[in-house]
């Protein structure tokens, strides 16, 4: 009893461990400072002029369902972003829909997923997630239609306040040092040699800094240290507590128990693959490895819809990702939010898997 206990333990302690080696300085680090960032400096109109409950849907969920495109971060990293959103009054479904979006397309997880298990069910990949993010979060709204109601009744009582720091900075700077803190991000958490990544994440780094010595008072820079502290300690504890349950579930139910019953395209299976896909905390690429070889997808051991359900649902959320949400809209919204991950991801595994879906 006591040996099973202590390699629960350790198994917890190795998963902890491990996201911290892979994920803390080259992805959560500069998606917390985003967030801040979005918290600090970003006026409220420029968040509302695209994700406001009232901005006509085409464009926000639009803009939203394609926002993963260059963020290369999984159903964690995102958080502190979707949190950041949310402060700023978007609107329940366009955040929902970015929070699906950010981690299920983007451009390397694709094109991996086309490389390595084959170009039908990359492009069946890509092709879902883009409308599986619009139609969860047109599901969140409608069913949370109250939330944001109450969003647009907090906006119009609301003082309006012109920041008179903001009107002094030249147009480009705020958008500029968006792009070099993204450029963090995403070169950070890219496969290219450590060398040239350090290189260019220093350089980025420099930028930022010479913006913020320039064109940002004292008094934004600690307003942005304050958010992203804020958001941090917030979220941060969370992640590494989820992260150390996912461990120890793995210990006493590995990937490899579920092997057997994903063999076939039934809808039990892709929904049992949905299901495991949003308990186990798989980082963006690899989660491709894991079903070609874990779950046995490249020997021809698990079926193309339960694949495709794992690919949508996996990167998306997991158990910590779920901790995380619930810290920042609730039970209900999080159950919601779950819950349509799970039956959508089914659906268009069960659609794909049966040659209902040409790609």
């Amino acid at each position: 009893m006591i040996d099973l206990l202590t390699g629960a333990l350790a198994s917890g302690l190795a998963a902890v461990l491990d996201y911290l080696s892979a994920h803390v300085l080259t992805c959560l680090v500069p998606a917390f400072f985003i967030a801040g960032a979005i918290a600090a400096f970003v006026k409220k109109d420029a968040i509302l002029k695209y994700f406001s409950p009232d901005t006509p849907k085409h464009i926000s969920y639009g803009i939203a369902s394609v926002s993963g495109t260059i963020l290369a971060v999984c159903s964690c990293t995102i958080l502190p972003i979707y949190a950041g959103i949310l402060k700023k009054g978007s609107g329940i479904g366009p955040a929902t829909t970015f929070l699906f979006a950010g981690p299920a397309i983007n451009v390397l997880a694709i094109i991996y997923t086309a490389r390595v298990l084959g170009f039908d069910l990359g492009a069946a990949r890509a092709v879902s997630a883009v409308l599986l993010a619009i139609v969860i979060g047109l599901g969140m709204a409608l069913i949370f239609r109250s939330t944001d109601v109450e969003t647009l009744k907090k906006r119009e009582m609301a003082p309006s306040v012109a920041g008179a720091c903001e009107e002094e900075k030249p147009r480009w700077v705020t958008p500029a040092f968006f792009a070099l803190l993204v450029g963090v991000l995403v070169f950070g958490a890219s496969q290219l040699d450590w060398a040239i990544r350090i290189g260019i994440v220093y350089v980025l780094t420099l930028a930022i800094a010479v913006l913020l010595i320039y064109y940002f008072d004292r008094d934004e820079v600690t307003d942005w240290g304050l958010e992203t502290w804020d958001l941090t300690k917030k979220i941060f504890p969370i992640l590494i507590g989820g992260t150390f349950i996912v461990g120890i579930i793995a210990f006493f139910l590995p990937p490899e128990t579920f092997q057997p019953f994903f063999g076939n395209n039934s809808v039990v299976a892709c929904a049992l693959a949905s299901i495991v896909g949003m308990i186990l905390y798989m980082p963006t690429l690899l989660e491709v490895p894991i079903i070609g070889t874990t779950f046995g997808y490249s020997a021809g051991l698990m079926a193309p819809g339960p694949a495709l359900a794992l690919l949508l649902a996996g990167p998306t959320v997991s158990l910590p990702s779920v901790l995380v949400i619930y810290r920042i809209v609730g039970a209900a919204k999080t159950a919601a939010y779950v819950a349509l991950v799970v039956v959508f991801a089914t659906f268009a595994g069960f659609v794909y898997g049966n040659g209902m879906l040409l790609i």
